[in-house]
């Protein structure tokens, strides 16, 4: 797969997210594939494989009532690597969650293998979940 398929691919990724297609959002990811999220909040780690890391999403939706929203703005990819810049909303116990993300993904034959969330607030990331 070249850059714009990957690309594309990664666009189909955030619809199916939002919308909580995982059927859809499944065939996208590699049974091996790892997540990372930083910071120290209660979603910090490494998650290792498609299911570890698609408990992930959901402990996301279930914490938000379903509301949690990455809001495509732009994908950049180059061979197998691309990032989805996007915006993330959430609400929760009374808190609102309003951050920029750069999510780097590593592809290999058009699934995601790995992948890295980089926040521009991580503290604000880490206090909407604490």
């Amino acid at each position: 797969m070249g850059a714009k398929e990957n690309a594309e691919a990664i666009r189909n990724g955030y619809e199916a997210f939002n919308t909580g297609d995982m059927d859809r959002l499944a065939s996208l990811f590699d049974e091996s594939a790892r997540w990372h999220v930083p910071g120290r909040s209660p979603m910090a780690g490494d998650y290792e494989g498609r299911e570890a890391t698609f408990g992930h999403f959901g402990r996301i939706g279930q914490e938000t009532g379903g509301k949690f929203q990455a809001e495509l703005r732009d994908v950049v990819a180059s061979g197998d690597h691309v990032v989805g810049l996007h915006h993330s909303k959430g609400e929760r116990a009374g808190k609102r969650l309003d951050v920029s993300v750069a999510l780097v993904f590593q592809m290999k034959g058009g699934k995601v293998v790995e992948a890295w969330e980089h926040y521009d607030d991580v503290y604000a990331w880490d206090d909407f979940w604490q």
